[in-house]
């Protein structure tokens, strides 16, 4: 039987938008009408939160500069902190009612990968590598539960699978909430499903994605985005500020995320950085400052969040 020629209108365009799924990228992006729970269109999150100093740092910066943060992040891992650790920042975070969302580790780049160290090893050093280091990362998700958290970051698409079935079956807490990484990339709508799909709560978009880019991936899911406004060096080093009224605009609900450019990586961090991961937690919060100001001059609406808000995943405090 001879092989059937598809018809010659059909495009790959076409064929995305019979799949519910934008078929290019609009030049001119529509303004997004999705919101939060509680109808913010933003919120502001601090990352490289590592450890209760940096902690402390985030709450007295954003309360002397007056700044909304709503929610932090970590990167080095919850099994990279002591008990009494994770029960400080735990309990710091649910006084004051931000979320604190805790890196689930070990991944290839922390073990012992030859390929995680090679040219391309920036693609591979945040999967979990077999089973036995999936098994861990598992037990990192299961240690921030019992600490009270309720946010843990995920950068391996097989333990977002897993995590969003256990969550599901009940074997971990139903408000768990899995923020994706912006090592586990979704730069396009259909990838940006997928892992919607599999459970995420939070999207952390790739950096360089452009504004129409981020506007055709919030058209195809609903939940929040995570948007580097400004990027560390080891994720391009772009300092976006100047674009933050035209993200909130086409990405709402997002989630204005500000790393720092010109600055160390500290990845595992621990106390012989602490002052330096603590000076480069206050100087992302004045950061924040700048962007809100920004916001300001610009005429965004600035109504955000209030302190535990609907959808923040503020830890239970033991």
């Amino acid at each position: 039987m001879p092989a059937t020629t598809p018809p010659a209108a059909t495009t790959g365009s076409a064929l995305l938008e019979r799949l519910g799924l934008p078929g290019r990228d609009n030049g001119e992006p529509p303004s997004s009408t999705k919101r939060f729970p509680d109808g913010a269109a933003w919120r502001m999150e601090i990352p490289s939160v590592e450890g209760p100093a940096c902690v402390r740092a985030v709450l007295d910066g954003a309360r002397s500069r007056q700044v909304p943060i709503r929610r932090m992040s970590q990167g080095t891992g919850v099994f990279l902190h002591t008990d009494e650790e994770l029960d400080e920042m735990a309990g710091l975070a649910a006084d004051a009612g931000l979320e604190l969302s805790l890196f689930a580790r070990p991944c290839a780049g922390w073990g012992v990968s030859a390929a995680a160290r090679s040219d391309i090893g920036a693609l591979l050093a945040p999967v979990a590598a077999g089973q036995t280091q999936l098994a861990a990362v598992l037990d990192d998700v299961l240690r921030a539960v019992e600490h009270g958290f309720r946010s843990v970051l995920i950068s391996d698409l097989g333990a977002l699978a897993v995590v969003g079935k256990l969550r599901a079956a009940g074997d971990l807490p139903e408000d768990l909430q899995v923020k994706v990484s912006v090592m586990l990339p979704a730069a396009n709508a259909s990838s940006a499903r997928i892992l919607e799909d599999l459970g995420a709560n939070t999207l952390n978009l790739p950096t360089d994605l452009s504004v129409a880019q981020i506007a055709s991936i919030r058209s195809a899911v609903d939940i929040p985005v995570d948007i580097y406004v400004e990027t560390p060096d080891n994720t391009g080093g772009f300092v976006r500020h100047h674009e933050i009224p035209e993200l909130v605009r086409v990405a709402a609900p997002i989630y204005l995320k500000f790393g720092l450019r010109n600055a160390p990586d500290v990845y595992p961090a621990g106390t012989h950085i602490e002052a330096t991961t603590v000076a480069l937690t206050s100087e992302r919060v004045r950061r924040a400052r700048l962007g809100y100001e920004l916001m300001t001059r610009a005429g965004v609406d600035l109504n955000t969040s209030e302190l535990r808000a609907p959808g923040l995943a503020v830890p239970q405090s033991r």
